[in-house]
């Protein structure tokens, strides 16, 4: 046992969607993003498009994140060696993270005492100086707190945190927040608050508190969706600052705060001068202090055909010369559900408000966006989708603008229930309830300065209108296939189509399993969507592109949805390229079942697939076999009373496995005889724990198996010469419910292997088995187990574990490095890589 009692474990790949919540992203100073995936927060770094860890502590799906310093004080930021960041959730509970960026380490550092009573809607901040923040934050309780937060001197330090005030701000909750320092050297802090009664609220207060309600703002017709203040337009002259405001209205409004004390000093001079096509309509005087205040309307921007989400002024550059310190752009990024962002700037000469540059996904899969960002440099936008998705442009121009789609991570917006690796362990593909199936694999040579692949979302096999819960990739020879479950009581089988076999060649670096001379004989190209999203029609090599008569007459019907134009990939596919153009065709449909489909299976010769449904009676909770190619149902196994919730076939395909939620487990023997004909009978029947089993896994060199329950227990089991079924051991108690389990061979001579746990807190575990037989007899004598290594939390999920699967290896058995993929219900696809010492 003392040659595999150590492992180090790499995270090689995160795959996750973005929360479909507005002010859900944050890019901060660190050129970093944050954003909520379910109940994790996820950092990617747009350099390389990867998702770099996910930060587990929330125990509610995240609904804001908000960086300290964000990307508007990158400026002052060069010298930071710590950078903080803000997360709230549904249950009101706001947490504290430092990166040290030294060395990319992050510490969990408190969470906010006085917690809102219900769920966050935004957190923003402002730096005061290098190392002095305040930030505020809003709940859907009606209630506003504003915190003084200085950061510690040296890393680890401790951080002073005090709350300076709340806010009752009535029923009507606020749902966006800005942060300013008022014009000319004050002292004072302006608050803007907008929410569902269409009006800004003005507050101003000390940096020390006492904040008072300064004045509204009216103008917009419906909900004010997004607010951001300026910085002073010249740090050398700062009388004024611009406050930016976006509205379900589908307009946009600038407004500007003028210290009334340096217009009234030269009033004469100064209106001469300022009258123009753009001059302001003057709105209220406002008294903060001993100061009194001049708001006016700038500018009423008009572009978006939809709600505006998201308002952001360009981050501030510094300024060359001497003395300014930073120059504030005239230059505001907004983000619509009209599937576009817009960049605004004033014309030179008129100062008119226009748009320069507008960019988006015009496909019809696209569903709008929820918020827009800029880049702590300006040269870069993002923005995050009704789908989950990320959409990123660069500005690669440069004399003039040329903003250029870039590559993102992609993952699933809600829990993944299910993966699968290829036979060749080329790709893995993953299920999840918001209803599509992706396929992730390693592309090579992307990035020169990463060692090794970058994984990435290659192809979306199956968008469908309902949740996916399970999937089983067909192993054996011959095209790659795939079987997928969902909520209906029909299994869906899948083939891959031309293009996405030249794109499989075009990612891996080693030819894949499927060689040229075959994929010749594969006609389909790709799939178009149907109608209703449920079935995936085929496109043929040989089809001729036909417009149909109804295209022309502008209007989107569900007949006139465009067809999917299939195209063979050289790079990673941007988000518009997969949601359309990757789908697989759907060859069959497996009827049989009486409820929706709950867990699938392949053999390892991929000649059987069996299938089972949620039940609650022993007819319905039958599994049917189904012979793969003529998908004809061979068999229906009946032996459980409730769901079973898996299933898996032993390494020599002689034994089906199955566990269920009515605490037992069985075992069928399965004879295939030569006539394509399935014998099979019950060997075993045992009850095995005290609550539900929810996972099961074969030993790869044995009939040994491992089951995993609700009662925090993981127990081994051994299938004797007599069809006997006998206990060999029990792991410790875990301090969670055994959601997933996955066995891997390391030795055959040893017989040793690994068994990987996953629990319902979404922490893993790696476990050493050796089985050991009695002398010349395939008897099991006994198991020997020890815990290798418990992953780390800020490596494992976030909440619970659905499946483990270790990748294929073929003619590799005695191999030290192995990897295991995971799924979760916070929405994570995530890749390891086991190194056994």
């Amino acid at each position: 046992m003392s040659d595999y009692s150590k492992a180090e474990v790499k995270r090689l790949f995160i795959g996750a969607g973005c929360n479909r919540i507005v002010n859900n992203v944050s890019w901060g100073a660190s050129d970093f993003v944050s954003f909520g995936a379910q109940n994790a927060v996820a950092i990617f770094s747009p350099k390389s498009a990867q998702i770099l860890t996910t930060l587990s502590g929330h125990k509610a799906a995240v609904n804001c994140t908000h960086w300290l310093p964000s990307n508007k004080f990158a400026f002052k930021a060069k010298h930071l060696e710590q950078h903080y960041l803000l997360s709230g959730d549904v249950d009101g509970a706001v947490i504290l993270w430092e990166l040290s960026l030294a060395d990319n380490k992050w510490r969990y550092v408190l969470q906010l005492p006085q917690s809102h009573k219900k769920g966050i809607t935004c957190i923003t901040g402002f730096m005061v100086s290098q190392s002095d923040a305040i930030f505020a934050t809003s709940s859907s309780d009606g209630t506003v707190s504003v915190w003084d937060f200085v950061f510690p001197s040296s890393c680890g330090g401790d951080c002073k945190l005090s709350c300076l005030e709340t806010l009752f701000v009535g029923s009507r909750p606020m749902v966006t927040l800005s942060l300013a320092q008022l014009p000319g050297n004050t002292g004072l802090v302006s608050l803007a608050m907008g929410g569902l009664d269409n009006k800004i609220y003005l507050y101003c207060g000390q940096r020390t508190g006492k904040f008072v309600c300064a004045c509204e703002l009216k103008g917009h017709t419906d909900w004010i969706r997004s607010l951001d203040f300026s910085l002073p337009i010249f740090s050398g002259e700062a009388d004024s600052i611009l406050l930016v405001s976006s509205s379900q209205d589908k307009g946009i409004r600038i407004w500007k705060l003028t210290l009334r004390g340096s217009i009234a000093n030269t009033e004469g001079t100064y209106r001469r001068s300022e009258i123009s096509l753009a001059s302001y309509i003057e709105g209220p005087v406002f008294v903060a202090g001993s100061f009194s205040y001049q708001i006016s309307l700038e500018s009423l921007l008009i572009g978006h055909e939809d709600w505006v989400y998201s308002v952001q002024w360009q981050p501030p550059s510094a300024a060359a010369e001497e003395g300014i310190g930073f120059y504030q752009p005239q230059s505001i990024l907004s983000a619509s559900m009209d599937k576009t962002m817009m960049i605004w700037q004033p014309e030179r000469k008129t100062g008119i408000w226009i748009n320069v540059v507008t960019v988006g996904e015009l496909s019809h899969c696209a569903l709008g966006f929820y918020g827009g960002h800029w880049s702590p440099d300006a040269r870069s936008i993002l923005a995050h989708g009704y789908g989950g998705s990320f959409h990123m442009w660069k500005n690669i121009g440069v004399s003039t603008d040329n903003w250029q789609p870039q590559k993102v991570p992609s993952g699933h917006f809600a829990a993944v229930t299910d993966i699968a690796w290829a036979r060749g362990g080329e790709y893995m593909l993953s299920v999840s309830h918001d209803q599509t199936t992706r396929i992730f694999a390693p592309w090579q040579n992307q990035d020169p300065h990463s060692d090794g692949d970058s994984w990435n979302e290659i192809a979306r096999p199956q968008v469908h209108g309902h949740d996916i819960n399970c999937a089983a990739i067909i192993q054996g020879k011959g095209n790659h296939r795939f079987v997928s479950g969902a909520e209906e009581k029909v299994a869906r089988v899948f083939e891959a189509p031309l293009s996405f076999l030249k794109t499989l060649d075009h990612a891996t670096s080693e030819q894949s399993s499927f060689s040229e001379d075959l994929q010749a004989d594969v006609q389909v190209l790709g799939a178009n969507m149907s109608a209703l999203g449920l079935s995936q029609k085929p496109i043929y090599v040989t089809a001729t592109h036909e417009i149909p008569d109804n295209v022309g007459n502008g209007l989107d019907t569900l007949e006139s949805i465009p067809d999917a134009v299939p195209v063979v990939l050289t790079e990673p596919p941007i988000e518009d390229q997969l949601a359309w153009h990757t789908l697989w065709p759907e060859t069959y449909k497996l009827y049989g079942h009486g409820n929706e489909l709950f867990s699938l299976c392949c053999d390892h010769e991929g000649k059987l697939v069996a299938s089972s449904c949620k039940a609650q009676s022993a007819t319905v909770a039958e599994i049917w076999l189904w012979q793969v190619g003529s998908w004809k149902a061979v068999g229906r196994l009946q032996s459980h009373s409730l769901t079973v919730t898996q299933m898996e076939f032993s390494h020599d395909d002689n034994l089906l496995l199955m566990v269920s939620r009515d605490r037992q487990f069985s075992i069928f023997q399965i004879n295939k005889t030569g006539t394509g004909e399935i014998d099979y009978n019950l060997l075993a029947r045992q009850e095995a724990h005290k609550r539900i089993i929810w996972a099961c896994s074969w030993n790869p060199f044995g009939h040994e198996f491992a089951t995993g329950s609700r009662d925090k227990t993981v127990k081994i089991w051994a299938v004797e010469k007599a069809s006997l079924v006998k206990q060999l051991l029990t792991l410790p108690q875990f301090n969670s419910s055994v959601t997933a389990l996955s066995w891997a061979g390391l030795d055959r001579q040893q017989n040793q292997g690994i068994l990987a746990v996953g629990m319902e807190s979404g922490l893993l575990q790696l476990w050493s088995l050796q089985v050991e037989k009695t002398d010349g007899s395939i008897q099991t004598s006994g198991v020997t187990a020890a815990l290798i290594i418990q992953l780390d939390p800020f490596m494992s999920h976030a909440s619970a574990v659905n499946r483990l699967a270790w990748r294929n290896r073929e003619n590799n058995e005695n191999c030290r490095s192995l990897q295991l993929a995971s799924c979760g219900a916070d929405h994570c696809v995530r890749l390891y890589e086991v190194i056994v010492d």
